[in-house]
């Protein structure tokens, strides 16, 4: 059997379907960047929805460390 929960070390995670959806185009290009998504890439990203995103980028994202203060 598994360990409980509660030893489970603590990931802070990045809200990034609540900041994608309140984001604006040059915002989520500046999120992009700071995971490293190619320059090609981010023009295409941007105008999709969250959910569109393939779902190692969202975990990326999410588990970036990344703050809303840093995307200011």
């Amino acid at each position: 059997m598994g360990r409980p929960s509660s030893y489970l070390p603590k990931i802070g995670t990045f809200d990034g379907s609540g900041f994608w959806k309140n984001a604006f185009a040059h915002q989520r290009g500046i999120l992009l960047r700071k995971v490293n998504v190619p320059d090609d890439q981010i023009k295409i990203l941007v105008d999709k929805a969250y959910h569109e995103l393939p779902a190692p980028l969202r975990y990326e994202i999410e588990t970036s460390g990344i703050k809303k203060e840093d995307l200011q």
